[in-house]
């Protein structure tokens, strides 16, 4: 039955690996959709997963299939508890990303790992996932997802940015909503500050510190993917094969190359927002807390750049995903053939009974 109010669990697993990001969401529909992040919390990964996580590309499709059973397991406790732990009671549906471990789209290949089926019996709650597969079955990207969100949630903003391992954007152009990847962002960065023995670069200071390589920069620039127009999506593999050979042939010093990178990004991200004017921008995800590359971005641009609170700032991809499971059961449309390129609009994703 078709309603209008939902309580719902979102979960989002991102490639720049900061953790499993839980949320849980009120939602209402009253001619919009409006929503109420209820509790939210990052469950950082232990050096086992992230080691694991991070080595995806690498593994055989048997070892694959164990890693999935595993992290299925692994997830559902961690949702369990995010649930025992504020008491949750009413739940419509856990709407769960799971963690992309291949993503090959041009090749009709997806693999989510963590949407096991009996991810619902473990977890004795209705859940939905695997939002990407049908997607790509339809001859879409599979990705992004979030941009039927961006349109639905936040309407009020000209672009919606997302900074996580990838800088995601969606904006409505001719009526249609599109979105598509533009660069990388906390996959390459956090992998160099990683060999100086930090998580993250705090707040941007250490590429701060740093110099630019032109060479570097203009070669990072030329790649061919920025030629390429949207639909398009970016995946641990393209980093692998065309980002770490580059810098690594470089051999810079960990500051030099987050400060050449840091500009690599604000290039390609104000080259995409700069195609119209005057707009407001809303920048989310942990990219957002790099105060060097918001310093950056802003010199590139002239629009009005707007974080907002750290909440819908950390967590507005698990926000989405919940939306999204809430979509597909109201059986409406949650993927748009405009972002993703498929054959036609559609709801997608898998629904899994306890």
């Amino acid at each position: 039955m078709i309603k209008n109010r939902y309580q719902v669990i979102g979960v989002m697993s991102g490639t720049s690996l900061d953790g499993i990001d839980v949320v849980c969401i009120e939602f209402e529909f009253d001619n919009a959709w409006h929503f109420k992040i209820t509790h939210s919390e990052t469950i950082s990964y232990s050096s086992r997963w992230e080691n694991i996580l991070r080595n995806l590309v690498s593994y055989n499709t048997d070892e694959l299939e164990q890693i999935d059973n595993d992290y299925t397991n692994y997830l559902s406790d961690v949702i369990n508890d995010f649930i025992n732990k504020n008491n949750i009671k009413g739940i419509d549906a856990i709407c769960s990303h799971g963690h992309t471990a291949l993503h090959q789209p041009d090749s009709g290949l997806t693999y989510q790992i963590g949407n096991k089926p009996n991810i619902a019996t473990l977890l004795g709650e209705k859940v939905i996932c695997d939002f990407r597969v049908q997607d790509v079955e339809l001859g879409g990207q599979g990705a992004p997802l979030v941009p039927i969100g961006d349109e639905l949630l936040f309407f009020d903003y000209n672009f919606c940015l997302n900074l996580g391992g990838f800088a995601n954007i969606s904006t409505t152009l001719n009526n249609d909503r599109i979105a598509y990847d533009i660069c990388p962002v906390n996959i390459v960065l956090n992998h160099y500050v990683r060999l100086i023995g930090f998580d993250y670069d705090d707040e941007g200071k250490i590429a701060a510190t740093g110099s630019i390589n032109n060479d570097l920069l203009e070669r990072l620039n030329n790649l061919d993917f920025y030629k390429e127009t949207y639909p398009k999506s970016l995946g641990l593999e393209w980093v692998n094969k065309n980002i770490f050979p580059l810098i690594d042939s470089f051999q810079l010093e960990t500051k030099d190359i987050l400060k050449t990178f840091v500009e690599h990004i604000a290039i390609q991200i104000a080259k995409e927002i700069n195609k119209k004017q005057n707009s407001s921008v809303l920048v989310t995800g942990g990219g957002a807390y790099n105060n060097y590359l918001m310093d950056r971005l802003k010199q590139h641009t002239q629009h009005d750049i707007v974080i907002p609170s750290n909440t819908v700032v950390e967590f507005k991809e698990a926000l989405i995903f919940g939306l999204l499971g809430v979509l597909k059961l109201r059986n409406e449309i949650n993927c748009l053939q405009s972002v993703t390129g498929a054959s036609k609009n559609h709801s997608s994703g898998k629904i899994y009974l306890p």
